[in-house]
């Protein structure tokens, strides 16, 4: 059996882009911290009514947000993921999903994380709950972190699932957004978690489960 599911709005409710501030602002400069936060301002509220779209913005974040660790390489790295998992991915965990991952797991299902959150961010929160992951991979050149490749997102998303697992479907997948129909529609069992608007639509037009408080419609 084989279980897999998106991380963010899936598994937690966390920001990378969030958490590499907050490690900034406590390992490299308040000041830097306090000045990026102040700017993105204006594209968060743009954002968060609809003028732009907040999946979307929340990815070109996180790979910015890479830029701002300075002089980087393996070991920062694994300090800089540890702290974003444990103040931010894990703080804002859904447990009650999480539970469930646990439980395919214990039952002897192959689970994965599917995210196009870069791995090194991925792998401190899959060793939590002992499942194995699948994201955006990463290199350091020059002392920067930069991914390789397109984000692990959308169709590229269950591309890679499909790739790596060599299988045509899955029997259980979880996502939280629209842009986790792809995967969804790949499961023998998709389940929409916490939906967006657009995913609960087509969540209840095909009979999907439905798990989590879910906004109203229209």
């Amino acid at each position: 059996m084989i279980v897999v599911s998106d991380m963010m709005g899936t598994l937690t409710t966390g920001s990378p882009f969030l958490g590499v501030v907050d490690w900034v602002r406590h390992h490299q400069s308040k000041w830097q911290a306090n000045l990026t936060m102040a700017s993105i301002m204006p594209a968060y509220v743009l954002a968060k009514n609809g003028i732009i779209d907040w999946q979307a913005w929340g990815q070109q974040l996180m790979i910015e947000s890479l830029g701002y660790i300075k002089n980087v390489d393996e070991a920062k790295l694994r300090q800089v993921s540890e702290w974003v998992v444990e103040h931010d991915f894990w703080r804002k965990r859904r447990e009650d999903v999480i539970a469930r991952l646990v439980r395919h797991r214990e039952d002897g299902a192959q689970v994965y994380i599917a995210s196009s959150v870069i791995e090194p961010f991925i792998e401190p929160f899959a060793r939590r709950i002992d499942v194995k992951y699948i994201g955006t991979p990463t290199q350091i050149v020059d002392g920067k972190v930069k991914s390789i490749g397109e984000l692990v997102a959308n169709e590229k998303k269950i591309e890679q699932v499909l790739s790596r697992l060599a299988v045509d479907r899955v029997d259980v997948a979880y996502g939280d957004t629209v842009l986790d129909i792809p995967l969804l529609e790949h499961a023998d069992h998709p389940v929409a978690v916490y939906p967006d608007k657009k995913l609960k639509t087509v969540a209840l037009e095909h009979g999907w489960e439905i798990i989590g408080d879910t906004p109203k419609i229209g």
